[in-house]
């Protein structure tokens, strides 16, 4: 027996949710490779960049160089400030429980009484 769904078409996520999935992939992580933050926020490749440029301007993540057996690797790490905003967000959807748990999943943050967590 095969049951097939007419009609269903998953939910898009906005830019919103995907700048908080990001930071939230940098919070939890650590340092990270684009392609491991692709994987981590389930946020497409070709999306990844926009976004990364759009949370670097406002200073909430930061780019980093790392050189590696002669290769220059880029990597991303979140500021304070990103920190602040992913609290500041996490307040929010306490209290007024704006996203849905599928697509934020609580924003539990393991550091939450460290000034960095690198």
């Amino acid at each position: 027996m095969r049951i097939v769904e007419i009609g269903f078409q998953p939910m898009r996520r906005s830019k919103l949710e995907i700048h908080i999935a990001i930071l939230r992939a940098l919070a939890c992580h650590g340092r990270l490779k684009p392609t491991h933050i692709t994987y981590k926020a389930n946020v497409n490749c070709s999306a990844l960049k926009a976004c990364l440029d759009f949370l670097m301007e406002r200073n909430l993540i930061k780019e980093q160089s790392i050189n590696k057996k002669r290769q220059t690797r880029k990597v991303y790490s979140i500021t304070d400030l990103g920190l602040t905003a992913l609290r500041n967000v996490k307040k929010i959807n306490n209290a007024l429980h704006v996203f849905e748990e599928p697509n934020i999943p609580g924003i539990e943050l393991p550091y939450e009484n460290m000034r960095t967590p690198f």
